[in-house]
């Protein structure tokens, strides 16, 4: 019996299939490279600093083993940053926050922060609150915000969750 030849449309669809394989392969090998679902927000195994946009600084999780930099929070491995060396509307959203309130953004302050970059110290959901950092300009929210944990502790981030630095107060 005779081999039948493919027709024209059937070839290019085995092919447009062949390449559309290689390019999940390819995906799936970077994806892999870069850390799988262990990676942080900047693509870099959890744990390993990343830098910030429009800094340049690293802000996030720092090894601490051994260290005795007072410049590292020990508990989250992340930097600290004076409150005194905040913008003065993240020491304006500080001030709302001891205060209870009012807050600039009702419907979204004071609201659940979920953790989902893990940039922050893993802790049971509704741990995290989140309150707006007000930036002059901004038509929105902007990117900065000021989240508090149960326990009190604070955190500043001025790039929307790609960073934190742990907030030392009264500093």
């Amino acid at each position: 019996m005779p081999a039948r030849r493919m027709s024209r449309n059937t070839r290019q669809v085995v092919q447009l299939v062949g390449v559309g394989l290689v390019l999940v392969l390819l995906v799936a090998l970077v994806w892999v490279w870069r850390g799988g679902p262990s990676a942080g927000p900047s693509g870099a195994p959890s744990g390993t600093p990343s830098v910030a946009r429009s800094t340049g600084v690293s802000t996030s999780r720092v090894p601490v083993s051994g260290s005795t930099n007072d410049s590292i929070d020990h508990e989250s491995g992340l930097r600290w940053v004076a409150e005194s060396a905040l913008p003065k509307e993240a020491r304006t959203t500080l001030e709302l926050i001891r205060a209870g309130g009012p807050y600039p953004f009702p419907r979204n302050d004071d609201q659940t922060f979920a953790n989902r970059e893990s940039i922050l110290p893993n802790r049971a959901n509704g741990y995290y609150r989140e309150y707006t950092v007000v930036t002059p300009g901004s038509g929105d929210r902007g990117a900065r915000r000021i989240v508090r944990g149960r326990e009190g502790e604070l955190y500043y981030t001025d790039d929307h969750y790609g960073s934190f630095r742990r907030v030392r107060e009264g500093a």
